[in-house]
């Protein structure tokens, strides 16, 4: 009796993982070998790419994009499921499918592109109550309900008030889009207030460089900013800091933070204060010899002057190019190609203001207003989305060497 096929199986259908697997099958292929000689299996909730970049949106409707026929065309096998265990040692997996059922996959290789989630601290009273977020498709849609049923409630201060808890790259995106958004749903002329809450001292989370011009567009757009301020708790009506400030709103948006996915403490590896596991540049999990791991899961350097990678799509998409390409290579005993991404740029939406786009890790301004936001749009709704569904533009798109933007 013939031995089964190796396998390589991918967790999470992000942008590393969706990558991870076309870059797989993409090496199988310039290997020569027929997609029944080393199985790639992904294995997803859905198999649906969820554009989280523009989950800050008035409508998220088009923000995902169907995987099932492009993963098909690429040879790669789909499992509907959540994966709920890993066990390393006997390379098997746990996990859960839409009906509830438990079932066990096994792997030759894995690698782990499970993500990141918002990160809730239990210390603040009344978050997962009453707060909103849109960092999954999930909780986007429930917070856009809930901001068009405000409109049937009689008008106050607290109805009136949107607090985005924290002052980073989605908290400056939701908070700029929040004024005409609210004003759309309630009536132009609805004094709308919308405040950022922010635990530093000042909001900064561009660099020096273009933080002044970001808190000019938070003036212009008429977006409060409190800095210094922790809060203790949340409710219905509001929020109340741990110095004592207490804010009316029905509308809590909680953008504080982001964690790796909880399935890296399944790893018996280390891991950084985000839950990251350490990688080689190959990105491979160190000290764990049929474990990649990718995206927001992975802590590694983007260059040799040691940038870290950031939890964001511009990374992970390549990151999942090479972790995809390393592992069919590992397999087959090919030649890998370590992880290198120099170029890094950021494009900030800022609402009816347009967009900021910067270059290098000292985040020159390159484009602002209109031409930033046409770049932003492009990068959105071009760049970031997967090719078509047919083999050659998967496995041309798959190359690990190219660099996207994102």
């Amino acid at each position: 009796m013939s031995s089964p096929a190796p396998r390589i199986v991918i967790i999470g259908a992000g942008f590393a993982g969706m990558w991870s697997a076309l870059s797989a099958a993409r090496k199988r292929a310039l290997a020569g070998k027929a997609d029944s000689a080393v199985e790639i299996i992904l294995i997803a909730p859905e198999p649906t790419l969820f554009i989280r970049p523009r989950l800050y949106e008035n409508d998220v409707s088009k923000a995902s994009a169907p995987l099932a026929d492009l993963l098909a065309a690429a040879g790669v096998q789909f499992v509907h499921g959540a994966v709920t265990k890993i066990g390393v040692e006997e390379k098997r997996l746990e996990y859960t499918s839409g009906n509830g059922s438990t079932s066990t996959l096994t792997y030759t290789l894995l690698i782990l592109a499970s993500g990141s989630k918002l990160f809730h601290p239990q210390a603040v009273v009344g978050l997962a109550e009453y707060s909103f977020d849109a960092d999954q498709m999930e909780s986007a849609l429930k917070l856009d309900a809930h901001l068009k049923s405000l409109a049937a409630l009689p008008e106050s201060l607290a109805r009136n008030t949107v607090v985005v808890c924290g002052g980073g790259f989605t908290g400056a995106e939701i908070a700029c889009e929040m004024p005409r958004r609210m004003r759309k749903i309630l009536g132009e002329g609805v004094n709308v207030r919308v405040v950022v809450l922010e635990r530093g001292e000042s909001i900064n989370f561009m660099g020096p460089k273009p933080s002044p011009l970001v808190q000019e567009v938070f003036q212009e757009l008429g977006v409060e900013v409190l800095t210094g301020q922790t809060i203790a708790s949340i409710d219905a009506e509001g929020l109340t800091t741990a110095s004592g400030t207490r804010i009316a709103s029905k509308t809590v948006i909680w953008t504080a933070g982001m964690h790796a996915s909880a399935l890296t403490a399944q790893i018996p590896a280390e891991r950084d204060e985000l839950g990251r596991l350490f990688v080689t540049q190959n990105l491979k999990v160190v000290g764990v010899d049929h474990v990649y791991a990718t995206g927001d899961t992975a802590h590694v350097a983007a260059d040799d002057q040691g940038h870290l990678t950031l939890m964001s799509c511009q990374h992970a998409m390549n990151m999942g190019k090479s972790a995809g390409n390393n592992a069919m290579a590992d397999l087959l005993g090919l030649p890998q190609a370590p992880y290198s991404q120099p170029v890094y740029v950021t494009c900030l939406s800022l609402g009816p203001w347009g967009a900021l786009f910067t270059t290098g890790w000292e985040r020159e301004i390159s484009l602002v207003k209109e031409e930033g936001y046409k770049l932003k749009t492009q990068i959105n709704t071009e760049l970031i989305y997967p090719p078509p569904p047919n083999r050659a533009a998967a496995f041309a798109a798959a190359d690990p060497a190219l660099q996207l933007i994102a």
